[in-house]
């Protein structure tokens, strides 16, 4: 069975590039346009993997982990951060909200392929 991954980003172009490289590896791809949509769409449907960015409209990246790790059925999925914020402060930001992982677009597909297969296993 495929793993099923939620990506939440505000710029179209980008999600479509991110579904574009992981249905091309053979994962389900759903997508959500900003924290609050992801939050929403995570709470309906049990997902493998979250990768989203940071700064979005109605809900941030940031915010939308610690909420999802307030969630007992959301605090184990991986959460990798997608996002152009390379300062580290933010990353630390992050790991303390609980993101798995940290990527800096623009991103390579195959780099994008390669961390979600490291954290899925498959």
């Amino acid at each position: 069975m495929s793993a099923s991954i939620l990506t939440v980003d505000d710029s179209p172009s980008l999600r479509m590039a991110i579904r574009i490289a992981l249905t091309g590896a053979g994962y389900v791809v759903t997508e959500a346009s900003d924290g609050l949509e992801g939050l929403n769409k995570s709470r309906g449907t049990r997902f493998d993997l979250i990768i989203t960015d940071q700064n979005m409209p109605n809900m941030d990246g940031l915010t939308m982990i610690r909420e999802l790790r307030r969630d007992p059925a959301q605090c184990g999925t991986p959460i990798i951060f997608l996002t152009t914020e390379s300062e580290e402060s933010m990353k630390q930001q992050a790991k303390a909200a609980g993101a798995t992982g940290w990527l800096v677009k623009p991103f390579v597909p195959d780099q994008l392929i390669r961390v979600a297969r490291k954290v899925l296993g498959r």
